[in-house]
């Protein structure tokens, strides 16, 4: 394949919104990713300008996220990065996503406990109760 795989460092912008679909769980969430580099003159650390990436994640990699991650944690994001580019009301606007393969806590600034979940059998049919969704997934509207 041709994709363009990323891995990029950053932190946590918005809550995860997770949702159920007839083809698994979807979560979504934005990134922010601003480069840190040292001034040599000044002697300090100045930080860069800060991109931001939507993150999409499938199956259980969403329902876990959904269950793990709040906003200004810091992560680090693998996975397919698409640019997008449209024309809304006479302007071009670029969006940039990444689709995330592997999503994971930035362990040089923090510690984490890893839980590790036990699958049951899949059930394509079965539809959670709210009391299966993890506490903080937000829904998509």
């Amino acid at each position: 394949m041709n994709d363009t795989m990323v891995t990029v460092v950053g932190n946590v912008a918005t809550n995860v919104e997770y949702r159920e679909s007839a083809a698994g769980g979807m979560a979504r969430f934005r990134f922010a990713v601003t480069p840190r580099r040292y001034d040599r003159q000044s002697g300090s650390w100045t930080d860069g300008h800060t991109s931001f990436y939507t993150v999409f994640a499938w199956r259980s990699l969403a329902i876990n996220l959904a269950g793990s991650v709040s906003v200004g944690e810091p992560l680090l994001v693998h996975g397919r990065l698409k640019v997008r580019e449209e024309e809304r009301d006479g302007q071009r606007r670029t969006s940039v996503e990444i689709d995330a393969m592997a999503v994971g806590h930035d362990l040089t600034r923090g510690t984490a406990a890893f839980r590790r979940v036990v699958k049951a059998e899949p059930n394509l049919t079965h539809r959670p109760t709210p009391e299966e969704v993890p506490a903080t997934a937000t829904p998509v509207g």
